[in-house]
């Protein structure tokens, strides 16, 4: 309600400054010389001088902001082995952009004063230019026609897998609003069978159990991935469309209801060795002394202070797929060979999950089945105790 009623009086402001100008303006009409409102030589004069004092404002903007936030973390510090050919492409494209944008404004601004308005100057009128059309259309066509085909070469490199030499990791990623989950393939290193409709209890992927391939899928709500070792994404949705988007990782893929989609890189840098980097370790601090600051005011409000920040690699969904949405993510942690084998054996099967949940259920339907008999054991044995006692 305060926020409606603060547009509401910045409204009637805006509104009321409006008024007061069209006031001043009828009372100005008769006391100059050129009361009408057509631009004149000194009117054309005054906005070209003011359109080069804007120009040195953007270009003195754009300084301020490179001097103060020209720091792009997630532009120099990849975790994937393929992650230097992306960021490589995009200072390419940033640098490229910068160039161009500081040329077309500085021109755009020198001849919006340089050809201003005169009494008695008539523009001249061309139909066409096959020059300057040339020129102008051959350039951003070469440009172009390199950053595509260098991207596609990167993407092309980045896509295509020898599984028979470099022998993957198969893991599945499952979307569904609004969390993940992850289906490893085990030993066969081959994902069984699975579908939406067999979703059932503790085997919440849906996976065939019957399928021979499936016997050693295993189940995990947290992603290990080992350094230096190419893993291959198979991604499926539950629901809705999502995406999922490792930002370090430079990897993003939709994740489709009803289809499988496909992403591979190898890992380069541990979750330890990213948190002892330079920049990861500045960046650390400068989180934790803001969050600092602001656990004096909760603490002061009586609330409870903000735990420290501890950097983690994230799986995010970059799609906006409900009201969840900036809440979907997932840690992602990646090990040495040696520690993601050692965590990936203490881990149960899905098979032996779901026979443990049976089990389990089926000792839960006996003792309700037989609470007679437990409490007449119970008491027999409190009965005997009692008739011992006196005698001793």
């Amino acid at each position: 309600m305060t926020s409606l009623l603060v547009l509401l009086v910045l409204v009637l402001l805006s509104v009321a400054l409006w008024q007061l100008t069209k006031i001043f303006d009828l009372t100005q009409v008769g006391k100059t010389p050129d009361s009408s409102q057509v631009a004149n030589d000194n009117d054309n004069k005054v906005n070209g001088y003011l359109s080069f004092a804007f120009l040195a404002f953007i270009y003195l903007i754009t300084i301020y902001c490179f001097a103060n936030y020209g720091k792009f973390p997630l532009m120099s510090n990849a975790a994937s082995v393929h992650g230097k050919e992306v960021d490589q492409l995009m200072w390419i494209s940033m640098i490229l952009i910068f160039i161009v944008q500081t040329i077309t404004q500085g021109l755009l601004f020198y001849f919006s004063y340089k050809y201003s308005g005169r009494k008695g100057q008539v523009a001249t009128y061309f139909s066409d230019n096959n020059k300057l059309e040339f020129i102008w259309s051959s350039i951003p066509a070469i440009v172009l026609a390199v950053l595509i085909f260098f991207g596609l070469y990167s993407w092309t490199d980045i896509m295509f897998v020898n599984e028979k030499v470099e022998k993957p990791i198969v893991i599945e990623i499952y979307a569904q609003q609004f969390k993940w989950a992850v289906r490893y393939s085990g030993a066969d290193n081959v994902l069984g069978k699975a579908n939406v409709r067999l979703i059932e209890g503790v085997n919440s992927l849906g996976v065939d159990l019957s399928d021979p391939n499936a016997q050693d899928d295993i189940f995990a709500d947290e992603l290990h991935l080992p350094k230096g070792k190419r893993v291959i994404f198979k991604i499926r949705s539950q629901d809705v469309l999502h995406s999922m988007y490792m930002p370090h990782f430079r990897a993003q893929m939709n994740c489709v209801p009803g289809m499988v989609t496909q992403f591979s890189f190898i890992p380069s840098i541990t979750t330890s060795e990213m948190r002892d980097s330079p920049d990861m370790v500045e960046k650390v601090a400068n989180i934790n002394r803001i969050r600092d600051e602001k656990s004096k005011d909760l603490v002061a409000d009586g609330k409870t202070a903000l735990d420290p920040y501890i950097f983690d690699f994230l799986l995010l969904c970059n799609k906006i797929c409900g009201a969840s949405h900036y809440n979907m993510q997932m840690k992602i942690v990646v090990d040495t060979p040696e520690d993601y084998k050692k965590w990936l054996e203490g881990k149960t099967s899905i098979v032996q999950s779901v026979k443990d949940a049976a089990k389990e259920e089926q000792a839960a339907k006996d003792a309700e089945k037989n609470p007679v008999s437990k409490d007449t054991t119970t008491a027999k044995k409190d009965t005997s105790l009692v008739a011992v006692a006196p005698m001793k």
